[in-house]
């Protein structure tokens, strides 16, 4: 069941983008659609095509700013730890985005009515920005709330690793303060990976990157942190945001800039700074 679900998890990985991007157009369609509807019947004595007209034409601006609001999500992280700190920020997104919002759908309306040979009148742009700002709220945080929710569906489905901690009776099985295995949790389910596995760990925000056989495991943790975790027998760092697995080191790369690039046996190659370099090689009793 583990491989099946992990050939599903990097099968999707190839298709995420298109998916995703599908997921947003889909719902975006089917909430016009029905949107449109309904305005038709709150306006049944307008101009039967009116009605759509408002709905698309808000739709595709919306539709037009959700990278914009995933690009603030990935620099302000609306998470539990991290959502009183991203909260200011995303008030303040919300706010531009809805004035983009207005000025945006207000002129393809009244490209659309010319179109037909109508003329749209907006009415007065300040006193109405407070009911359309009230509206983008809900959908700037409506989507937000998506991405969070994907996210951890995603992260339910690849696996996240944490620590083994010391039980809370008698001694316990393994030193926890350098564990030789991780445990590692996905979807609902808790499994143990050994630490001399781990092939390369990376980076990202708030989490390391556990790199496994093809599969990436992110723990809650600093690179300082973890590299008080790690053996310095076999775990060695060579950049600011990678650590590598000397067994899993097949090549080393000179670069003209005086850094290196390394790859490893899977094929996967890793930057190597100048600062780490040296200590590397000596490592394999070669100094510069």
């Amino acid at each position: 069941m583990t491989k099946q679900t992990d050939f599903e998890y990097r099968d999707f990985q190839r298709w995420r983008r298109p998916a995703e991007v599908g997921f947003w157009v889909v719902l975006s369609i089917l909430n016009t659609v029905f949107n449109s509807m309904v305005a038709r019947i709150d306006h049944a004595r307008t101009a039967a095509w009116e009605p759509w007209v408002w709905e698309w034409t808000s739709s595709i601006l919306i539709l037009a700013l959700i990278p914009a609001v995933l690009a603030v999500e990935r620099r302000w992280p609306f998470r539990f730890d991290t959502w009183r700190r991203s909260l200011p920020w995303h008030l303040l997104a919300s706010v531009s985005f809805s004035l983009i919002h207005v000025a945006g759908m207000t002129v393809l309306r009244k490209l659309a009515y010319a179109v037909v040979g109508e003329h749209y009148d907006a009415g007065a742009w300040l006193p109405n920005f407070g009911y359309e700002f009230l509206k983008d709220f809900r959908t700037y945080f409506l989507i937000i709330a998506l991405i969070c929710l994907s996210r951890l569906w995603l992260m339910r489905w690849q696996g996240e690793a944490r620590l083994l901690v010391a039980p809370e009776e008698g001694p316990p099985v393994e030193p926890v303060d350098r564990p030789e295995r991780f445990l590692v949790r996905k979807l609902g389910k808790e499994f143990l990976i050994n630490a001399s596995e781990i092939e390369w760990l990376q980076a990202s925000g708030n989490y390391v990157n556990l790199h496994v056989r093809g599969r990436d495991y992110p723990l809650r943790a600093t690179m300082a942190g973890i590299e008080e975790r790690l053996d310095p027998a076999r775990f060695v760092r060579v950049h600011r945001s990678y650590f590598i697995n000397l067994d899993y080191l097949a090549e080393i790369e000179p670069l003209e800039t005086g850094d290196a690039r390394l790859q490893m046996r899977d094929g996967v190659k890793v930057s190597c700074s100048r600062r780490y370099r040296a200590a590397l090689r000596e490592r394999f009793g070669s100094p510069d």
